[in-house]
């Protein structure tokens, strides 16, 4: 029997008949999930929460600190990944482990996440688009940075991932492959860039903490706390970059010997994108004319040093492959989001789940599921004064998400669940990070709600409770979940 068939088979044995189209390979599973992570996305566009909070210790000391957090998560994950490659993953996973309860939860919290950080790749796209590489077509970006332009920009961002992921996996899987090799190009080019066009280096500037909250005016930390919370708050920078690699357990399903690849790929995903992300941002820190100057600038803070040190064409090039990437970084939120729908609505967890769960017979994609993702992506972005609220949130429930599984996974591991994958780390290893995993996202969401964000708490709540209500009014008798699957005696 051929890989893929020996893939259909462990996928049966699991209760899942084969549907999509297998024909992702070890790159690229890691690419979709190192495509979604995109250090060009998250490590530019959100510098300003680590040098505004901690000023350059963000990049030298906090930024590889809040990656091993991220490793951490990723090696729970993996384990499980690996002994049930599903897609869906997280959602199976917690159901598995933890009851059809836990893993209805598990999936409404990853689904809402994923739903909106497709929508803020997607903005965040438009945004860097317009003012940065629109001029060179002849856009005006005063024009152009308004509602309704921005609107119809998004509209058509999500309508081409959509229409991208429709026509088959081999597509998505070519950008996103192409995604992964320009994100690590144009980092390395960036980095050389800053390097040499810095007026000066400093590498002490790596390790010197200073506390900046308050520097702008309450547009990124609106008060100074002390170095010690302003160093928990410095964690948002790498810990909210690095994610996403739930990507490649989404797309188990189409990926070849998916029980060795899917583990792979998270865990490739997480420390490619951190040590690479590292020298890029520390040489962001370094190009900087003044950190502090720098940290007055806010939000326009990426912007203020390419002005500063590549303000000529090697600039705009770069400009351009940024913002290339993070049109992939989309598509490959997309891919993602779509999956978990699909895999989700094929137990009957969403409303419309008949239709949802449907396959296209030609192109074996799931065509409604990423059609719906689209437009649930694009309608999240409808209420601006609410976005900051909302990405926080939704940030919140991915690690959470991320984590539930391991929760349930901790009790599990040894009694019920028995059955490993080819990637076991063993019980005492897996049980010390787990709880290491658990702990870290519990402070997660503490720094998540802090202000400016402290609305965050409320919809968190708020979600978690309507959860909870509509599970005990009715949910529990409806909701089948997934097919009970033997988790114990021996290793698949």
């Amino acid at each position: 029997m051929d890989a893929a068939g020996t893939d259909a088979e462990q996928l049966k044995k699991l209760g899942y008949a084969q549907e999509l189209r297998r024909r992702m390979g070890a790159f690229s599973n890691f690419a979709i999930s190192f495509s979604t992570i995109c250090i060009l996305a998250g490590g530019i566009t959100s510098l300003q929460y680590g040098v505004c909070a901690v000023g350059g210790a963000a990049a030298g000391v906090v930024w590889p600190v809040g990656v091993a957090f991220s490793l951490i998560v990723a090696l729970c994950m993996a384990e499980v990944a690996s002994a049930f490659p599903t897609a869906g993953g997280l959602y199976h996973w917690s159901s598995i482990l933890g009851g059809k309860g836990w893993g209805w939860a598990t999936a409404w919290f990853n689904l809402a996440g994923l739903v909106f950080v497709t929508a803020s790749v997607n903005v965040g796209a438009y945004k860097l688009f317009v003012p940065f590489v629109g001029p060179l077509f002849g856009i005006d970006p005063a024009r152009w940075l308004d509602p309704g332009h921005q609107i119809a920009g998004v509209a058509l961002i999500s309508f081409s991932h959509a229409l991208l992921n429709h026509f088959g996996i081999r597509v998505t899987t070519l950008l996103t492959d192409f995604s992964g090799w320009l994100i690590l190009a144009v980092a390395l080019l960036l980095t050389a860039a800053m390097l040499t066009g810095a007026p000066h280096l400093d590498p002490g500037r790596l390790f010197a903490f200073t506390d900046y909250g308050g520097a702008t005016g309450g547009r990124v930390w609106p008060a100074a706390r002390g170095l010690g919370t302003m160093t928990l708050l410095a964690l948002t920078w790498p810990i909210y970059t690095v994610t996403g690699f739930d990507a490649s357990a989404h797309t188990s399903e189409e990926t070849v010997q998916a029980s060795h690849n899917v583990p792979k790929g998270i865990l490739r995903s997480v420390y490619v994108s951190g040590l690479v992300g590292w020298v890029m941002v520390s040489s962001f820190v370094l190009a900087l004319p003044d950190v502090a100057e720098g940290a007055r600038q806010g939000d326009n803070l990426f912007p203020w040093l390419m002005d500063h040190v590549l303000p000529g064409a090697g600039g705009r090039a770069l400009w351009v492959g940024i913002v290339i990437a993070n049109y992939l970084c989309g598509l490959a939120c997309m891919t993602s989001t779509s999956r978990m729908m699909y895999a989700f609505a094929r137990d009957g967890g969403l409303p419309g789940s008949r239709w949802l769960r449907r396959v296209s017979p030609r192109w074996q994609t799931p065509v409604p599921a990423i059609w719906t993702t689209a437009a649930l992506a694009l309608a999240s972005t409808l209420y601006s004064p609410a976005y900051s609220t909302l990405t926080t949130a939704t940030v919140i429930f991915l690690y959470l998400s991320y984590v539930m599984p391991t929760l349930v996974g901790v009790r599990a591991y040894g009694r019920t669940w028995t059955k490993f994958g080819p990637f076991d780390l063993g019980g005492p290893l897996y049980r010390s990070l787990a709880v290491v995993s658990v702990l870290g996202a519990a402070l997660l969401v503490w720094i998540g709600v802090q202000p400016p964000n402290e609305k965050a708490l409320t919809v968190v709540l708020a979600t978690s409770a309507v959860l909870l209500a509509a599970w005990w009014l009715g949910v529990r008798r409806r909701f089948r979940g997934p097919p009970t699957i033997p988790i114990a005696n021996g290793r698949s």
